[in-house]
């Protein structure tokens, strides 16, 4: 199965996210991102279009579910990274908001590729 526009665009956005936080790690800043409140901020905000440009027209099967819910997980991160990225933990709740996103992506990237076989048949379960 080939990659359709959305899966492209999605990628784009956490290839916007992850250039930037790779530059942060290296510099400690990037234009724009000055510390670990913007980069939550802008990880937050492309990550949500990301993910809601992917999940679009997606089918609440179980791996939708599974990705609703690392999806929420990932948001939380997010905002526990924006809210305390003032503090000692501002680092690593960053860091794991941003694996959070590349698991998302990943998640859904398998997912629309038809390499996997966790969908149940049509009519099953719903």
């Amino acid at each position: 199965m080939r990659f359709k526009a959305k899966d492209w665009v999605a990628t784009l956005l956490v290839v916007a996210i992850a250039v930037p936080y790779v530059g942060y790690l290296v510099r400690g800043e990037m234009p724009l991102i000055e510390d670990a409140r913007g980069m939550s901020a802008a990880g937050l905000v492309l990550g949500i279009a990301g993910y809601l440009v992917m999940s679009r027209g997606d089918s609440h099967d179980l791996v939708g579910k599974m990705q609703i819910g690392l999806a929420v997980a990932g948001l939380a991160l997010g905002i526990a990274a924006l809210v305390y990225s003032e503090t000692a933990a501002a680092e690593l709740l960053l860091a794991l908001f941003m694996v959070s996103i590349a698991e998302v992506w990943f998640v859904e990237m398998v997912d629309h590729s038809g390499v996997n076989h966790w969908h149940s048949p049509t009519g099953v379960g719903r």
